[in-house]
């Protein structure tokens, strides 16, 4: 007869048990270990999202940029930063039955608007410019803009040509020969009539140097005209112009700039055209110009941008004499190509040579007859674009303003003789080309200078910088769970 063991399933068991038990402790403290985990993230996650939620309005409304201002005065206030980022997160970790502490933490690394020599804010400008356009848009932009700046360049070589002080000399020099001649001949005349000899047929008039009265020499009236401020010759005086200045020393472009931390690796450079010209586009829509002046700042922001001075009025000032120099390249060609308006100059030109005997001289009266025309033809034109209406970028002969006649009376014709030509270009279409000619770099801190001039005005906050606006972060802590564990977790967050 068998004897049956039952004591020894009994401690089978129970070593069965006890493994078992272990197991499960052991996955249940792996669970509250990783809920722990899963808990501390989220608090850091939504620590960083409130924190980023309080992005700077004005940024935003105004220039449709995404950054968080850290404060500060010469530094950016970090310590702030990180208090206002764990009042967001301690609450989180309070949640649930999870006993979890927080120890220490910091920031490991951030990126401010201006880091990267500004490409930050280039690029943020230029995704929200992309957005805006739609792919659509960009090409029209790009084939549009693309015939102007070509026409664009070519008319401004000519325009330099033209401001070619030689051709003015050489008239100078011909006709201060020819008055020396004429007064040599009057003395020899007068000394002739002294000693009863008149010679042969001579006359008096014969060397006056003014014999036809009836011809009216415009050049000495233009040259007097291109000495007067060019300023009050091309802007419209019920316009009026900003007396606005600024101190460049206490904007971006003025200072050493505050730079981010650690997180430098991120920023891409972005030379492209395209790009360029979507940020050109972004300058245009944000800041103001003479047509549509900013409401505070300096008035003319896009004009600063090509200027670069401390006024409103000198940045004017800078792009009338470039928009000057274009017309005049234009204006230049079409009289080259106009046989009409060549037959003119060149029966003018002989007859001013002549009034002084010097018909040798016509060649020389007549390049400078040339450039006077166009200089004033250009002078009419400016002032159209400033007084808010269009001017074809090459000119026929019907959009033609001026006529030789009209010359010497420059100065009363500035408001009459002018025409709209609505399928030609406006002051902005001018401004937009002359911004792909400038440096990039200059565009991208006199841009940042523009915005923190108009913030710090229109907010009443004297001291805001763009070199204290956040747009990205890396925040670490160390937390401990259940008075066991201590983890250590780092997480990031970006506007980009």
């Amino acid at each position: 007869m068998k004897t049956v063991k039952k004591g020894s399933i009994t401690i089978f068991l129970a070593l069965i048990l006890s493994l078992i038990l272990s197991l499960v402790s052991a996955s249940i403290e792996s669970v509250r270990m990783s809920a722990a985990r899963t808990q501390i993230l989220n608090s850091m996650d939504i620590g960083l999202y409130s924190l980023f939620g309080q992005y700077d309005r004005t940024l935003l409304e105004d220039y449709d940029l995404f950054a968080l201002y850290a404060g500060g005065k010469e530094e950016p206030d970090m310590a702030s930063v990180y208090e206002n980022f764990q009042s967001y997160m301690k609450p989180v970790l309070k949640q649930n039955s999870q006993k979890l502490e927080l120890l220490q933490g910091g920031f490991n690394g951030y990126r401010m608007l201006t880091d990267g020599n500004g490409e930050v804010f280039f690029g943020q400008a230029v995704r929200y410019m992309r957005e805006t356009l739609g792919s659509q848009g960009v090409q029209i932009l790009l084939g549009k803009l693309q015939d102007q700046e070509e026409k664009t360049e070519a008319a401004e070589r000519k325009g330099e040509q033209a401001e070619n002080e030689d051709t003015m000399n050489s008239y100078d020099s011909e006709i201060s020969d020819a008055a020396q001649k004429s007064e040599e001949a009057e003395k020899n005349q007068e000394n002739q009539k002294d000693s009863g000899d008149f010679g042969d047929g001579g006359s008096s008039e014969d060397f006056t140097g003014g014999v036809n009265k009836d011809v009216e020499n415009p050049i000495p009236v233009i040259r007097r005209v291109r000495k007067m401020g060019l300023i009050d010759l091309v802007v419209p005086t019920e316009r009026g112009i900003s007396d606005a200045v600024t101190d460049k020393r206490i904007l971006t472009s003025g200072r050493t700039l505050q730079t981010g931390m650690l997180m430098d690796s991120g920023i891409q450079t972005d030379n492209s055209y395209t790009s360029g010209i979507l940020f050109g586009q972004y300058l245009l829509k944000k800041l103001g110009n003479y047509r549509k002046p900013a409401a505070s700042g300096l008035n003319y922001q896009v004009e600063y941008i090509l200027g670069g001075k401390n006024s409103d009025r000198e940045n004017l000032k800078s792009v009338a004499a470039k928009l000057l120099l274009i017309r005049q390249g234009v204006n230049m060609a079409h009289l080259l190509a106009d046989g009409g308006k060549r037959i003119q100059l060149e029966t003018l030109s002989l007859a001013i040579a002549s009034s002084f005997l010097v018909p040798p001289a016509a060649a020389v009266i007549e390049a400078a007859l040339l450039v006077c025309w166009a200089f004033a033809e250009s002078v009419l034109d400016v002032r159209e674009l400033f007084a808010g209406g269009h001017v074809p970028l090459v000119k026929n002969a019907s959009d033609w303003q001026l006529s030789l006649s009209n010359l010497s009376h420059i100065l009363d014709h500035l408001d009459t003789s002018r025409k709209d030509s609505k399928g030609g270009m406006s002051y902005e279409d001018y401004l937009r080309v002359l911004l792909i000619a400038k440096g990039k770099q200059e565009k991208v801190i006199r841009g940042m200078d523009m915005i923190e001039c108009s913030i710090r005005e229109k907010g009443k906050r004297p001291g805001f910088r763009m070199d204290h606006c956040i747009v990205a972060l890396e925040a670490s802590a160390d937390v401990k769970a259940n008075n066991k564990k201590t983890f250590t977790v780092t997480r990031q967050y970006a506007y980009e």
